[in-house]
């Protein structure tokens, strides 16, 4: 009898088995049959130079390599406004800044116009946005959000989600993995397609490393660019807006915010001690211990009674710049290697789900961002560091492992991309266009030109207004309001941009051919000097009643 009961235990246990194993094979089944998933990771300022899989060997990213050695890289993706909050609107809703309203960091954007997630969400899709998007105003288009209230805080942030605001202990970058991950295992419609915005803040300035990475890179000096010195004498190949910008490394960064100094060398005290109030005991504990004897050593070399100690010494200026710009990379790095981390838990999930046959996965940032380059940091200008922006996108069904694409997209496309592969027809008001054919070999044609615009001066960094066009060679630019100056650049010959052609007699008749590109693009897109005029008015009223409260 006990034998009995116990083959009749077995098997019961044994059927379960198999009806689990049935119910989670049918859901595979469903899930990799039916509509394509989407995962779109965006990064905050990620420079494709720090990305291994673009072959800088600055660092070294195998997680979001993964993406590019299983999918595509794209050499060429760029952006149409270089700067955070517009870039993330253009990205929602495949319109031009001058078009959805959002042009720069001042002025509201209007949810209730239309974007690519709220179309999916008509259309079945579960969505959700999780991290930094830098919108005001609650997310639309979501089942659920958990975004960070502007910039976010790197350590015990804080979150609205679903309006709601909430306080999380940990670093940010994690936090906003696990929630990812949350919600992929545990929260959304597991019947339905999925659309995840994963957003993280890092590497955004002021770039604090996660506790376990505080330390990395301490046995490395790294190399600034050639470009690094840029003095008077390079600046004289371009024009004011270069000379007079304010994003120096060794000039504009400051020994708190950005060095991480809580006593500068001239022995003041920083704004940094309000960053580290935020942090616990034991997170100020394991700063301190990382940072501070480094901080000592610098002032024990560099500075004497109360100053930097090298007045006429360009073999020690040389020394203290090469020590802020390590300092400025090292902690740039530290942060992007949570994000990989974060990555690689995010495919591993879908590998270990059944779901990564039938997810798009896309990595990309919001723009470029300067390492060095020109001595620089932040992004804005149209030059190739922050024009140019990373993007990596696997989707197994589609594209073939290793695909390298070299054309003119932007992040202009991504809302009709995304459309298209989900089988929904693109509004006529939506500017971009889908490169889901290039992905495929469908096709090889595409753009010649792109267009671009940068508005939010007089301002932080002190970036001129500007707008340009840009082809596979040429760059043309436009600086105005304060200014009025043309730039012509020849990438073939001068990748660095180093030196404006446009009134070079030899290259009158590719001057020529970029201004009618210029109009062009313009008309075709809608913008015009009358809406340069109308955005600058808006920025101007804002600032002076600013000023005035």
């Amino acid at each position: 009898m006990q034998s009995n009961k116990h083959h009749l235990r077995t098997m019961c246990i044994f059927l379960s088995v198999l009806l689990t194993s049935a119910c989670s094979n049918n859901q595979q089944q469903t899930e990799n049959d039916g509509p394509p998933n989407i995962i779109f990771i965006m990064s905050d300022d990620h420079a494709y130079q720090a990305i291994s899989a673009y072959g800088h060997e600055l660092n070294q990213t195998p997680n979001i390599d993964r993406i590019a050695q299983e999918g595509a890289i794209f050499t060429r993706a760029t952006v149409t406004n270089s700067i955070c909050a517009p870039s993330r609107a253009v990205m929602l809703t495949g319109k031009h800044s001058f078009v959805n309203g959002k042009v720069d960091n001042v002025q509201p954007f209007n949810w209730d116009q239309d974007n690519f997630p709220k179309m999916l969400q008509a259309n079945g899709y579960q969505t959700a946005m999780i991290g930094k998007i830098h919108l005001d105003g609650l997310p639309q288009g979501f089942d659920y959000s958990m975004v960070l209230p502007g910039q976010g805080h790197y350590y015990n942030p804080d979150f609205l989600i679903n309006g709601e605001t909430q306080r999380i202990e940990g670093y940010v970058t994690d936090i906003t993995t696990e929630y990812a991950l949350k919600w992929l295992n545990e929260m959304r419609d597991k019947d339905k397609p999925f659309c995840l915005l994963y957003h993280q803040k890092a590497p955004h300035r002021n770039w604090q490393p996660a506790p376990e990475y505080l330390t990395l890179y301490d046995d490395t000096t790294f190399t600034p660019p050639l470009t690094y010195y840029d003095d008077d004498t390079d600046y004289a190949g371009r024009g004011r807006a270069a000379k007079e910008q304010e994003m120096e490394i060794d000039g504009h960064a400051m020994w708190g915010h950005d060095f991480k100094m809580l006593v500068d060398p001239n022995g003041d005290s920083t704004d940094f001690s309000r960053e580290l109030a935020r942090f616990t005991e034991e997170q100020r504990n394991q700063w301190m211990a990382a940072y501070e004897p480094k901080n000592i050593a610098f002032k024990e070399a560099y500075a004497s009674n109360g100053e930097l100690a090298f007045a006429n010494d360009e073999a020690k200026e040389k020394e203290v710049a090469v020590w802020k710009y390590n300092r400025y990379i090292k902690d740039y790095l530290r942060t992007i290697k949570s994000v990989d981390d974060g990555v690689g838990e995010v495919l591993d999930y879908l590998e270990e789900n059944g779901l990564a046959e039938n997810t798009i996965v896309v990595y990309t940032s919001d723009q470029g961002f300067y390492l060095g380059e020109h001595g620089w940091f932040d992004k804005r200008f149209m030059y190739e560091e922050s024009f140019r922006t990373p993007l990596l996108i696997r989707y197994p069904k589609e594209i073939e492992a290793g695909t390298t694409i070299d054309k003119l997209v932007q992040n202009l496309d991504f809302a009709p991309t995304f459309l298209d592969y989900v089988g929904i027809d693109i509004p006529e008001e939506m500017q971009g266009e889908s490169f889901r054919k290039l992905l495929s070999g469908e096709t090889d044609e595409w753009r010649d030109a792109v267009y671009y615009t940068y508005y939010e001066y007089p301002s932080v960094h002190m970036v001129k207004r500007h707008y340009g066009v840009a082809t596979d060679r040429y760059k043309l630019i436009h600086f105005y309001y304060d200014i009025d100056e043309w730039e012509l650049y020849d990438l073939e010959k001068d990748p660095n941009e180093m030196n404006s052609v446009y009134d070079d007699p030899e290259y009158a008749e590719v001057q020529e051919m970029m201004h009618a590109k210029l109009q062009e693009l313009r008309t075709k897109y809608g913008d015009s000097d009358e809406n340069d005029q109308k955005f600058l008015n808006a920025y101007l009223e804002v600032m002076e009643q600013r000023s005035n409260n």
